[in-house]
């Protein structure tokens, strides 16, 4: 079913078999700007950008997301469903839950906790955790080694809520279920690509700090997250 309500490019073939998927439209752009050679940008619905080009002579794409697991699980399941997509890497900003890590700080995602009732609406799945993809972690953390780029290897709080009531709830997070950071994403990305037999990753980095206060721009968040970025290029085929 191609074009879908969403992706608007009638050949599947332009988008590669792995695609990055950051959440702001502008982050997608600024990737394509800053890194891929022979750009083509295969989508414009709802100003949700996507691009193909080269990184090192290599294929790959980058589309936003959009905010929340209701978006992302659209076209996450949209490009592995109907576009043949077999990797989707999040590239994505968080929240972190501990002072053990600083603004920029990079983390790759190793599984997501959530309250969120997405995976159980979607096909019955009724566990709150769901592991991201061990083959394409075991790539990412040897691309980030090879760059000299340090990474932190953790679980991750996925929320479906930005502004909690309880803003102190995120101690009780951390201290329970082990997550470092929150975002608003993952669980239904590693979902999607579970049920449909696909992978996916998630690289973050650390935008704000709940324990220390500390937080970044809007600006800052578009465009200097570079890091994360390079090590996901290296996914390029």
């Amino acid at each position: 079913m191609i074009p879908t309500p969403h992706i608007e490019v009638k050949d599947k073939g332009i988008i590669a078999n792995t695609v990055l998927m950051p959440g702001d439209p502008l982050r997608a752009k600024f990737i394509a700007d800053t890194f891929l050679e022979n750009v083509e940008r295969f989508n414009t619905v709802r100003n949700v950008f996507g691009y193909t080009g080269t990184y090192k002579g290599r294929k790959i794409s980058v589309m936003a997301s959009g905010m929340g697991m209701p978006s992302i699980g659209i076209y996450s399941y949209e490009l592995f469903e109907f576009y043949g997509v077999e990797n989707i890497i999040r590239i994505g900003s968080c929240g972190a839950y501990t002072a053990d890590l600083n603004l920029y700080d990079v983390i790759l995602s190793t599984e997501a906790w959530s309250e969120s009732s997405f995976a159980k609406v979607q096909s019955g799945y009724d566990s709150d955790i769901i592991a991201a993809s061990t083959d394409l972690n075991s790539k990412l953390e040897k691309f980030s080694k090879e760059l000299g780029i340090e990474i932190h290897k953790e679980r991750i709080h996925s929320s479906d809520v930005f502004y909690r009531k309880n803003f102190h709830e995120y101690k009780e997070i951390y201290e329970k279920h082990g997550c470092v950071a929150v975002e608003m994403e993952s669980f239904a990305l590693f979902h999607n690509a579970n049920v449909l037999g696909k992978k996916a990753a998630c690289l973050l980095t650390v935008s704000d700090n709940l324990a220390t206060e500390e937080v970044t721009t809007s600006e800052e968040r578009q465009n200097a997250f570079t890091n994360m970025m390079k090590i996901a290029l290296e996914m390029a085929e």
